[in-house]
This record gives structure tokens, sequence and C-alpha cells, in this order.
């Protein structure tokens, strides 16, 4: 397959032609130089085709041709549809480029990680803030930083109209959209998980406190039902050193996608999965299971 060696383009493959898929996905992956975009499949051929064209590729006639003719395969659907689609990717041998959550249930994502598993392919997630620069040094000083306890929120009206307020973002609510983000980042700046409570509704404002090893305490305030101007969203570690925080307002995304392509491409080319692969998102999916249990608030 070309595309996979040397230091040639990786080909990838694009499922999906939405809001996502349109904006960021499909533009960053045909931008290169790391990545040459090879096709659109989506299961609407008359958006594949649109997006192809604006994209200066064309549309697959069907997944199964999508992935004959790529190495790697970029998903920007909904993840109960990518839970369904990526083990045939991976079966065939297909690096994987994941969004997050990885599925909406639990069954699905372990089923999802073990094909991954079984058929060694490299996995990569995209937790978008985690390659800006700004959000490395702040984890990097996190881990010298001694924190007692944190907070974080991450707070918008996306779900009260527009293209974000359909499907799975209105029954699931920020939970299971923003939630990954924060639950992510409290993880990787406090330590594991190892207790975690909930209260609200996530349609309207969940409320999250985490107990992480070693005694740290997060709070994670969750909404996408805000009406304010603009997002508003962060992180702020807090210790017998002082405050440590990251505003998500100083994350540029145009920062941050040129860093995941090209991490893409080189574990895609090396074999050696990334450290946000489809195991992180396994960890991710498994706290927002235990949200969601009966009993679990």
């Amino acid at each position: 397959m070309d595309g996979i060696g040397g230091t040639a383009p990786v080909a990838v493959g694009l499922v999906g032609a939405g809001p996502w898929a349109a904006t960021m996905h499909g533009p960053v992956l045909a931008a290169g130089p790391e990545t040459r975009l090879t096709a659109v499949w989506a299961r609407r051929p008359e958006a594949a085709a649109r997006l192809a064209a604006e994209l200066g590729t064309h549309a697959a006639g069907s997944y199964e041709e999508l992935l004959d003719g790529c190495a790697a395969v970029a998903f920007a659907v909904p993840p109960d549809v990518q839970a369904a689609l990526a083990p045939r990717a991976a079966r065939a041998g297909k690096a994987l480029l994941l969004d997050k959550p990885i599925a909406l249930d639990l069954d699905a994502a372990r089923g999802l990680a073990d094909a991954v598993a079984e058929h060694g392919v490299v996995s990569q997630l995209v937790l978008t803030k985690r390659y800006h620069p700004s959000t490395r040094a702040f984890l990097a000083a996190a881990a010298a930083f001694g924190t007692t306890g944190a907070r974080a929120c991450y707070l918008h009206g996306a779900f009260l109209g527009g293209a974000m307020a359909t499907g799975w973002r209105l029954t699931r609510g920020a939970l299971y959209d923003l939630g990954p983000h924060l639950l992510d980042l409290a993880d990787a700046a406090l330590g594991p998980v190892e207790e975690l409570r909930a209260t609200g509704d996530s349609r309207r404002w969940i409320e999250l406190t985490c107990v992480h090893r070693g005694g740290a305490v997060s709070q994670l305030s969750l909404s996408g039902a805000v009406g304010l101007p603009s997002s508003r969203a962060g992180i702020a570690l807090y210790g017998p050193a002082g405050e440590l925080a990251l505003d998500f307002g100083t994350v540029d995304h145009q920062e941050c996608w040129p860093v995941l392509r090209a991490e893409f491409a080189a574990a895609v080319r090396s074999g050696v999965p990334h450290a946000l692969d489809v195991r992180r998102g396994l960890m991710l999916q498994e706290l927002l299971d235990r949200i969601d249990r009966p009993g679990s608030r």
C-alpha cells in the first residue's frame, strides 16, 4: 500500500461528511504534507460527493472501496457509527484516527479496543487540545506542582441550536461530548480517577467530582445549554505553590491540527501507537459508563 512507508504522505480515507469532517478533519488531512486524502465516504452519498469535490478528492462508492485505497482511516461520524465501522477497518489492517468518545456504550468501546489489539493497528484520538503547546506545557508543569485540588469547566450554548444541536449530542448531552476533554485533562494532570460522583442532568448542567490517586480532588462543570457569547472552558490546579491554570480560550485549534496530523502520520509509519490511542479512549469510556450507571450519583 502506497502512502505508508518512508516519507511519502500517508494515504488517509475520511469517513463522514458532516460539520466536523467539512471544517476540520477533511481540510487538515487534505492539506498535508504528511497525509494525503484519498477519498471521502459517508452514508449520504450526495454529502460525500460535495465534500470530496471541495477537498479535491473523490467520493468512494462504498466503505469497502474507501478501505481498499488507503493506509489509514479518519472518522468524523457519531460515536455509535464509529464503533460499528472502525473494527472493520482494523480487521483490514488500517490505522485509525478516532473521534471522542470512541463509542456510546462500554461494550462497543471494548469491542473497538479489542479489534485494534487483535489486528495490531495504530490508533490515535482526536482530543484536539492535547496537541497544543500550551496544553503540553501545562501538563509538564502539573507533574511537579503538588496539586491539592482542581476546578475545571466546559460551558457553551451549542446545543441550544445550530449544527451541533442534533442526534447524540442532544440525547447524551455535555457528558459525552465535552466530558472526555475535561476527564482526560484532569486524569493527566492529577493522576488516575479512583472515585467519581455526578450530580445534575447532562442535557442541562452536570457536575463531576473526582478523587484521584494520591488524594487530589477535582470538580468538573459541564454544559452545552447555556447562552454564552463564546465557550468558557479551562482547568485550574491549586496547591501549596498557588495556582496553575490553562484557559482553553488561549488554545487555537489551528495550532493543534498540524501537530495532530504530523504525529498521526509518524505513528502510522513507525507502527508505534500514539500515547493518546484507543486504550486512552477506552479508559475515558469506562469513566463515562461509571457516571451513567444507576446508583453512580
